[in-house]
């Protein structure tokens, strides 16, 4: 029941009465709580929620509250909410990982059993609906300072063609001064390639010529002892402790720095696909590369690439990136080239990927953050220009703007590189199908803005949230409004205010019933002041846009049966008894978002015929369009409400 306020409320907030009271109170607390009492009752009203939306947080039983670090939605309508280890340390010590699934439909919770630590991961929807994972946290950071044992890469090199050598986590590797370090994690080095050459039948063969080329992997090693005495500045070569004979002859360590410096995270090579249906995660062949803040994108063929990532020694990559075939379950070599962790990379019609610079986390400043259009196939990068406050792209919000046909993009907000105070309130729109695409300023965003979450809804309008507009919500900085952006007329209208400030490890996500949920926030501080840390939210709010509350009973139009699959450029129809009032149909996809970074979500505007009792819409023919996979498919009437989705298979 929407909230009134009662007779003596309205006495002692407005009348006479209520200065009287106030007056033998402490006055501004008791005024704080009459204007927030003022404030429920304002947006409990039918015509606020009407213009604005409203908001309503989800009772989550205790069990099933975690530290939400990812977000997708699943085509069974369930979204699965990831957190690993969840940034906390304690549990990845214990091995104490989280996966929660939420169906939205009956506000149900249930724990899904997770193999790895798979905070920090990367995700992209595969054409057959499940989820692929990929990469996770291997080892927290050690701050500078903190550093006790020095740590660096150990090179495992390999020089025996017959067989692959397993170092189990433990391994020693002793210098020829006899200090020592351990191997934190297992490590297999493949055999050495063996090549022959030269030799063969026949007079004047000559003898052969045997090569063996070593092989190597690397791991990651800290000493056996604290202090500056094992530090290791200069390249060595390190003995295997137990190892004997021939095995220790060709199995040896080399490292070319040891030291107390900052240790960053550490990824994982792992992979798994999550499988919607049997509801858990199925593990597929590891990547050649550990990755940690690593971006999947789907491509047109229904592959995934993934970019970026700390690897195995906390390093971010320098380009090595890698194709996961679903048919195969196995990665192969992709195009070489750097971009920092967590790039929006989108898939744009021709199959080249547009990057709008907008990233989370690490790399350089200097390197890696102007906008450009990859074509990967040749593996050279169009720099588009345009973009103002190119120092401030971290963090920022981008999407493929509704619908996918236009071939739009838009930049919001920002900040600057690492734990910057900087953050921007610019927005940027670039039309990919100009001759000379370039960035064109977009209306500001209220305030300096980083973390957003932007969500594109089935009316084409796009829902911004959240953010704060220091680096994580430092000085108590959490931003507590909401805005639409109107594609149509390049501008912002309010919404209702969230209750939760969302900034650094926050999602956002759009909902098969045209409501979006939030989640997640990891402030660094509690307070203002910045002298108390700061506790993840775990709070989940939902936000009923304005659409949903001017349809009256019966008023939202329905989709009754239609097909579950559908070919490119093929048709599909579904039943409705609203054919009059339905004057156009979008397909979404869903979204599997992380740090800001969506590159899964996006809307096609679908070719429309109608009869008195049927909708049928032509699906396009272009897979750079419209990846293959499962789509929510919306239908709208003239004042832009939505139906509630159906679930069609596209490919």
């Amino acid at each position: 029941m929407a909230y009134r306020p009662t007779g003596k409320f309205k006495k002692t907030a407005l009348g006479v009465g209520g200065v009287a009271v106030l007056a033998g109170l402490n006055a501004p607390a008791a005024i704080s709580f009459a204007q927030d009492q003022y404030h429920q009752y304002k947006i409990s009203q039918p015509a606020y929620q009407k213009k604005y939306g409203s908001w309503k947080q989800v009772s989550i039983p205790e069990e099933y509250r975690t530290n939400a670090i990812h977000a997708a939605l699943l085509h069974t309508g369930k979204v699965l909410i990831v957190a690993g280890s969840g940034n906390d340390e304690a549990n990845f010590d214990e091995g104490t990982f989280d996966t929660v699934l939420w169906d939205p439909r009956d506000d149900s919770f249930k724990k899904v059993d997770t193999p790895e630590d798979l905070f920090c991961s990367g995700h992209s929807q595969l054409a057959d609906g499940r989820l692929l994972v990929a990469g996770g946290t291997a080892r927290y950071e050690v701050l500078d300072g903190a550093v006790e044992r020095a740590g660096g890469g150990m090179r495992v090199k390999n020089e025996n063609p017959e067989k692959e050598v397993t170092l189990k986590k433990g391994t020693r590797f002793r210098s020829p001064t006899g200090i020592e370090y351990v191997s934190r994690f297992d490590v297999t080095v493949p055999k050495a390639v063996k090549t022959v050459e030269g030799g063969g039948g026949g007079k004047g063969g000559g003898p052969e010529k045997v090569t063996v080329q070593a092989s190597e992997a690397r791991v990651w090693v800290e000493a056996t002892g604290k202090g500056r005495d094992y530090v290791s500045e200069r390249p060595a070569q390190y003995e295997i402790v137990g190892l004997k004979g021939e095995d220790a002859d060709n199995t040896y360590g080399l490292a070319e720095k040891i030291s107390l410096d900052k240790q960053d995270y550490q990824g994982i090579r792992s992979a798994y696909e999550f499988d919607p249906v049997a509801e858990k995660y199925i593990p597929v062949d590891p990547m050649d590369k550990a990755r940690w803040y690593p971006t999947l994108v789907t491509l047109q063929d229904g592959k995934v690439l993934a970019v970026s990532g700390l690897d195995d020694v906390g390093v971010i990559d320098p380009g090595d990136n890698e194709i996961y075939d679903p048919e195969t379950k196995k990665w192969s070599k992709g195009p070489f080239r750097y971009f920092p962790t967590y790039p929006a990379l989108f898939l744009t019609k021709g199959g080249k990927l547009f990057y709008p610079a907008s990233n989370a986390g690490y790399g350089p400043a200097e390197k890696g953050r102007e906008p450009g259009i990859w074509d990967i196939e040749k593996n050279t990068f169009q720099k588009v220009p345009g973009l103002t406050d190119l120092d401030q792209t971290e963090t920022s919000a981008s999407l493929l703007l509704p619908p996918a046909q236009d071939q739009k993009v838009m930049v919001l907000g920002g900040g600057g590189v690492g734990e910057s105070e900087k953050s921007t309130r610019r927005t940027a729109v670039i039309d990919l199908k100009e001759e000379n695409p370039a960035f064109k300023p977009g209306p500001d965003l209220p305030q300096g803005t980083r973390y957003l979450n932007s969500v594109i809804m089935p009316d084409d309008s796009v829902f911004t949230t959240g953010g704060s507009y220091d680096y994580r919500g430092r000085g108590a900085s959490n931003i507590f409004k909401s805005q639409f952006y109107d594609p149509r007329t390049n501008s912002f209208t309010p919404a209702a205010e969230p209750t939760v400030g969302r900034n650094y490890h926050s999602e956002a996500l759009l909902l098969p019933d045209g409501r979006v949920a939030t989640f997640g926030s990891d402030s660094l501080y509690g307070n203002k002041e910045n002298t108390k840390l700061g506790t993840f939210e775990q709070r989940m709010e939902v936000f009923t846009p304005p659409y949903l509350h001017k349809a009256g009973e019966g008023e939202r139009p329905a989709l009754g049966k239609g097909p579950e699959k559908v070919r490119y450029g093929a048709t599909a129809t579904f039943a409705t008894e609203d054919a009059g009032t339905i004057t156009k149909a979008r397909l979404m996809r869903p979204s599997a978002v992380t740090h800001t970074t969506d590159v899964e979500q996006r809307s096609i505007d679908l070719e429309l015929k109608k009869t008195e009792d049927s909708v049928t819409f032509t699906v396009p023919e272009d897979p750079t369009l419209v990846p293959p996979g499962w789509y929510m498919v919306f239908v709208n009437t003239a004042d832009g409400t939505p139906s509630e989705a159906k679930w069609i298979k596209v490919g």
